[in-house]
């Protein structure tokens, strides 16, 4: 008898050092991916710089004055530009066609596919050939971004070493939030924007035990991109104020518009891709370099869009352009970037946002600024919420919004009017689309990464299909004590509670009716209607798999209420449910 005592303890202290040794491990791996990545970036970053020297000829092409010529070829004067996205593309297209058709597109979507379906498994060779394809995209002058390739970069390398530690499902997904926190950490300078990015975005939920592993890959990342890359901050700008409590009523239009503008970016983003599949006819691999053509009109026409457009957006915010210029330059922007991933280009879309909003923002603020003179108003503090706003609004991300913002050019003046017009473009943009530009990519292929795996079982039942009767009800001013033998009798964590006209109030959880039995509080004077919870409930005519993961939240481990018009008419157990599942399964 006391062998079999002295077993409990043991298993239990061997339970918990293997616990403890596995967060050990995964803490472990996650410096060394913050390195793999901080690495990978500054590798990016330096094929980024010489492929723009070698097609362009100057350091940054969209910065430069006037329409130069490349020093290799002055005697095609600024038309060179036509050519060096063609030339481009007939490099990296059979290079993407033949290696790693993922590294195709802005690469966010591919990794949350990666993620939530196929347990975070990418293939190594993803990294490189989406380092240099994506370098060889911006440097030709695609009108792309650098968040998404080095997101994918990183995500491939933190996949990669993952598998080769022979980490579960939990730890490779891990491992590639981390690698991609760690990317964007070293990439922009910005660790915080890198850690909320993965779990925003990537992971889809900020939990406790994910936060620390990624915040010290981002760390690790940000530590050796500072190192080699500097630690100047993206944008070097005066500081802003708000002068007057008006000023907050123009945040919340420019919140307004930015969504308006994150939401035509996306739908124009994949209408041109529709078009674009819809056109070509010969082969994929040549596909980028007929495209590359009609790109390199546009930038024969505004050279302002070759390229990520760095120096473009930070004049903006510095008010270097008139009203009428900025509005073409954005137009031309979400053109010429949908373009380019549209003809098979690689590069993200997080850089383009930015573009879009910084145009958005200065010409709302130089047009407020002229008809409202005597707020003296500074348009530059405009396009730097106007960045932040369109980011939010195309990626439904509002906390990486803001802190990315703050971090990327290290102003905190205005937080309170960037916060505000956040917030209004993230509500606003998903009340006109269900989806952001990132989820949008994958629903088209059929893939909804909101809803469950392999729930095609419950397609076409309703709740009402597979409800039961629902348990007795409890009344609101029956006491505590009476409720607990109530849930007792009737062996149920949960009970409904109706009130006095018999409409469906609530529910009443055995935690909380045993917490005013053994509470200071006497148990006789407790009343169900004090302890009554607001839990989640279902419609009779909402289809199974819309109300899965209310059914299998923690707090639903008896079910959910049924109710149509207030009025309790059923039950959803979870059992009636799961069985549905195992049965097609089996």
């Amino acid at each position: 008898m006391s062998a079999l005592a002295a077993r409990g303890p043991a298993r239990a202290w061997t339970l918990d050092r293997f616990r403890r040794s596995q967060n050990t491990v995964l803490i472990a791996l996650s410096v060394v991916v913050g390195v793999l990545a901080g690495f990978g970036a500054i590798a990016f970053r330096w094929l980024v710089v010489h492929a723009t020297w070698v097609f362009s000829g100057h350091a940054d092409y969209a910065g430069t004055t006037g329409h130069p010529p490349h020093p290799w070829l002055p005697w095609l004067g600024g038309f060179f530009v036509v050519l060096a996205p063609a030339v481009g593309g007939l490099i990296y297209g059979p290079l993407v066609q033949r290696f790693a058709k993922e590294a195709r597109g802005h690469g966010v979507p591919e990794v949350m596919y990666a993620i939530h379906r196929r347990g975070g498994r990418i293939p190594a060779r993803v990294a490189f050939v989406k380092a240099l394809a994506s370098a060889i995209t911006i440097g030709s002058g695609g009108s792309v971004g650098r968040e998404g390739p080095i997101v994918q970069i990183g995500s491939a390398l933190g996949s990669s070493l993952a598998r080769a530690a022979r980490l579960d499902e939990n730890g490779v997904r891990m491992l590639v939030a981390c690698g991609a926190a760690g990317g964007i950490a070293a990439t922009f300078n910005a660790p915080i924007a890198g850690v909320f990015f993965a779990l925003e975005l990537l992971l889809a939920s900020i939990a406790a035990r994910s936060f620390g592993a990624i915040v010290i890959s981002a760390v690790t990342a940000s530590v050796i991109g500072r190192v080699f890359l500097g630690d100047e901050p993206f944008l070097v700008l005066p500081e802003f104020s708000v002068g007057h409590l008006r000023e907050y009523g123009l945040y919340v239009a420019l919140g307004v518009l930015a969504a308006l503008v994150g939401v035509m970016f996306t739908k124009v983003l994949y209408r041109i891709e529709d078009a674009c599949d819809a056109i070509w006819r010969g082969p994929e691999w040549l596909r980028p370099a007929v495209g590359g053509l009609l790109l390199g009109l546009i930038l024969l026409v505004l050279p302002q869009m070759y390229g990520v457009g760095y120096p473009v957006l930070e004049g903006a915010v510095l008010g270097r352009y008139a009203i009428g210029f900025l509005v073409v330059l954005l137009l031309a922007k979400v053109v010429a970037t949908s373009l380019t991933i549209g003809m098979g280009g690689s590069g993200g879309v997080f850089a383009p946002s930015l573009f879009l909003g910084a145009m958005l923002g200065a010409a709302f603020g130089q047009t407020a600024a002229l008809l409202m003179p005597g707020l003296g108003l500074d348009p530059g503090a405009y396009a730097l919420v106007g960045m932040a706003a369109v980011f939010a609004g195309a990626s439904r991300a509002p906390l990486t919004a803001v802190i990315i913002l703050f971090e990327l050019t290290g102003e905190y003046s205005i937080i309170l009017p960037l916060m505000l017009a956040v917030a209004v473009s993230t509500v606003l943009s998903g009340v006109l689309t269900k989806d952001s530009i990132y989820t949008l990519k994958l629903r088209r292929r059929g893939v909804d990464i909101t809803r469950r795996a392999d729930t095609r079982a419950l397609d076409g039942a309703t709740v009402r299909d597979v409800m039961t009767v629902a348990p007795p009800a409890l009344a609101r001013d029956l006491s505590a004590a009476d409720a607990v033998g109530a849930l007792v009798a009737a062996r149920r964590h949960a009970l409904p509670v109706l009130d006095a006209q018999g409409a469906f109030e609530g529910v009443l959880g055995s935690a909380a009716a045993a917490g005013a039995l053994t509470g200071d509080d006497d148990a006789v004077e407790v009343t169900v209607g004090q302890l009554v919870e607001r839990r989640a409930v279902a419609g009779p005519a909402e289809a199974l798999g819309d109300v899965l993961e209310r059914l299998l939240d923690e707090d639903a481990g008896d079910g959910l209420p049924v109710v149509e018009d207030g009025t309790l008419v059923g039950w959803l157990p979870q059992d009636a449910v799961l069985r549905r599942l195992a049965a097609a399964s089996a």
